[in-house]
């Protein structure tokens, strides 16, 4: 599973940095999780990444298998 974080910021109009300044994480954070290098993400803030996206978990997330 990888994060759709970027597409759904793109469908937008948003920034990367819009929603930094949204979410209040560390940039260390923020940046491993916009670039799918973390393996974990806390419910708080799957809760936040939903609440300023508007959308659901559903939709933050995508299938990928690598070769």
């Amino acid at each position: 599973m990888r994060l759709r974080i970027k597409k759904i910021l793109e469908k937008k109009g948003k920034t990367k940095y819009w929603l930094y300044i949204q979410l209040g994480l560390s940039y260390q954070n923020f940046n491993r999780m916009i670039n799918n290098e973390t393996s974990a993400i806390k419910f708080e803030n799957l809760q936040a990444l939903c609440d300023i996206l508007e959308c659901t978990p559903n939709d933050l997330f995508e299938e990928y298998y690598q070769e």
